[in-house]
């Protein structure tokens, strides 16, 4: 058994089926980030040994292959066609798509396949230089064509013909098998462990209206409270830009009502972020007086003050499902049905979440 946060973990409070390098990074208190580093033997990372020695007894108790326990490409059988492309439209500006990138590249290697990386920016000719550059290329297997925020898309016509599978974006009619994160379970489990505690106004700064990851998690906040028997309170939701400012802004907003909310969910940790400053400006203690839940754990949800509680946006999962969907095409030769699979992520529950105060309480 390994500790989270203080408790013995088994294999049986993993995420579920196969050890994840999520559940490695919750059980060691690090980011996927860090994770990966280790595992793959980074030399040139900054983490201290007693990190590295965390992370690899998180890693081997609850069962998550190492790196050294994977096959050697240089003795995995000949295969002609052996790199998948990634291709995203922006890479540089979100750890996420990088995140995704390194659950790819994880699985790939364990079947003896390396990636190839290729950011568009959105750029109709770039996208094309690209495509043509990778379809020349004969030991492209497939391609993983992704997006940097869920998203519908058109598919370009030079893969018609390619093993293709889509990661954070889907397409209509459904012609590929398509990979994104399940917001409307994740708005549900977010929301869903404010009313365990307690809560029964809680109020939920959004992302952008029109962005698919927004509906989906105000679907799920909506989901939650009338499960909770709670009724939905359009004056207790805000809309934000995934900013700290908008955090902060809207966070003041809700916490000057006449009768303000006991908690605040965030659509992101960096608008959560916002909410800790405007409460302690306040004068509220977090979770004393205000609990407060963020989206996404980013790295510096662990470093806020207190640690930020979350809800994991799964997107090394979803690059490694992405991964082994394409390999089953492209190299074993399956043909599965097109479909869209929605992957879910663990709740992590740090320091800014608790049961209602007994001052908070006397509020409602």
């Amino acid at each position: 058994m390994a500790k989270d946060n203080g408790r013995n973990v088994t294999r049986k409070e993993t995420s579920g089926g196969r050890p994840t390098m999520t559940d490695v990074a919750r059980i060691a208190g690090v980011s996927q980030s860090s994770v990966s580093l280790v595992l793959n033997d980074m030399s040139g990372a900054r983490i201290s040994a007693e990190t590295r020695e965390r992370v690899r007894e998180a890693a081997q108790k609850i069962g998550y292959r190492l790196p050294s326990t994977r096959q050697d490409p240089a003795q995995a059988p000949a295969i002609e066609k052996d790199t998948i492309a990634f291709i995203v439209d922006e890479i540089s500006t979100s750890p996420h798509p990088v995140v995704s990138l390194d659950g790819i590249r994880d699985y790939a290697f364990e079947q003896g396949l390396l990636v190839s990386a290729h950011a568009t920016r959105s750029n109709p000719d770039l996208e094309s230089a690209v495509l043509r550059a990778v379809l020349r290329d004969p030991a492209i297997a497939g391609v993983i064509y992704a997006t940097i925020f869920t998203r519908k898309v058109s598919v370009p016509p030079e893969l018609e013909n390619v093993p293709t599978v889509l990661l954070n974006c889907y397409a209509e009619p459904r012609q590929h098998m398509a990979i994104v994160p399940g917001e409307v379970a994740g708005g549900f489990a977010a929301t869903a462990h404010l009313t365990s505690l307690g809560h029964r106004r809680i109020g939920f700064i959004n992302g952008e209206p029109w962005m698919d990851a927004a509906v989906d998690r105000l679907k799920g906040y909506k989901q939650a409270l009338a499960t909770a028997d709670i009724a939905f309170n359009e004056t207790l939701v805000r809309d934000g830009d995934w900013l700290p400012l908008r955090g902060y802004q809207a966070g003041l907003d809700l916490l000057a009502m006449e009768n303000p909310p006991t908690a605040i969910l965030c659509g992101n940790d960096l608008m959560a972020i916002g909410v800790l400053e405007a409460a302690s400006e306040r004068g509220l203690r977090v979770p004393e007086d205000l609990s407060v839940m963020g989206y996404d754990d980013q790295e510096l949800a662990r470093y806020t003050h207190p640690p930020l509680s979350t809800l994991v946006l799964p997107n090394y999962e979803m690059g490694q499902r992405a991964a082994e969907i394409l390999i089953d095409m492209a190299i074993h030769g399956k043909r599965p049905r097109p479909m869209t699979i929605k992957v879910d992520g663990p709740l992590v529950q740090r320091g800014t979440t608790a049961m209602i105060s007994h001052v908070a309480a006397r509020r409602l």
